[in-house]
């Protein structure tokens, strides 16, 4: 698989992963970078349990190990799986910063710089409510999908106009010109791009 992620949206999840440590909790906004062919396994969650998860491609085989026990007996956070290290970001204690769009903050969950730059995840919040006009932004991304993680955003094109509210989400293609308008002031979005850093066109 060229790149995998698992966002907590409601409940929590134990989990553990070949190489990384005892098994530990998800929780809501929790993430990790899956890299291709670590050993992992689902060990209990919550009742109504959601997450998002996003994979390149999109159908990938998935291979039950029977021989290998977790968690392994080493600890190896630095290893590298196909060219990717695991990642797991926890929201609680993540730091925020500006956004590509102003009047938004976002926290990074760090898989750009584990997948040396193949693929960006990040978490952005409104940082006040607003009804006035954006401007447009346009970047030539191989793929851009956002998320509605709470609240509400009107999302525009040259073509197309959506309102968009918790668990709405839009792929962008490379090139597309969009504006974010109508944000409530508890809107949280999902960011995920492939690459994880691209120029941004004021259109």
């Amino acid at each position: 698989i060229r790149f995998q992620l698992i966002f907590v949206k409601a409940g929590w999840v134990r989990v553990v992963y070949e190489d990384q440590g005892d098994p530990f909790v998800m929780h809501v906004g929790d993430a990790v970078l899956q890299p291709p062919e670590i050993r992992h396994r689902v060990l209990e969650s919550s009742d109504h349990l959601e997450v998002i998860e996003i994979g390149c491609p999109a159908e990938h085989e998935t291979i039950a190990d029977w021989t290998t026990d977790l968690p392994t007996s080493q600890r190896r956070p630095d290893r590298d799986f196909g060219g990717q290290r695991f990642v797991r970001h926890v929201a609680a204690e993540a730091t925020w910063a500006p956004w590509r769009i102003e009047g938004w903050d976002c926290r990074d969950t760090g898989i750009g710089a584990a997948t040396d730059g193949l693929a960006g995840v990040r978490v952005a919040r409104a940082t006040a409510a607003t009804t006035s006009v954006a401007p447009a932004i346009a970047h030539e991304t191989e793929f851009a999908q956002l998320v509605v993680l709470a609240g509400s955003v009107r999302f525009s094109t040259d073509e197309v106009t959506a309102e968009l509210t918790a668990g709405d989400s839009v792929a962008i293609p490379g090139g597309t010109r969009y504006r974010l308008t109508e944000v409530s002031a508890d809107c949280e979005l999902l960011d995920v791009t492939l690459p994880a850093t691209f120029d941004v066109a004021v259109a």
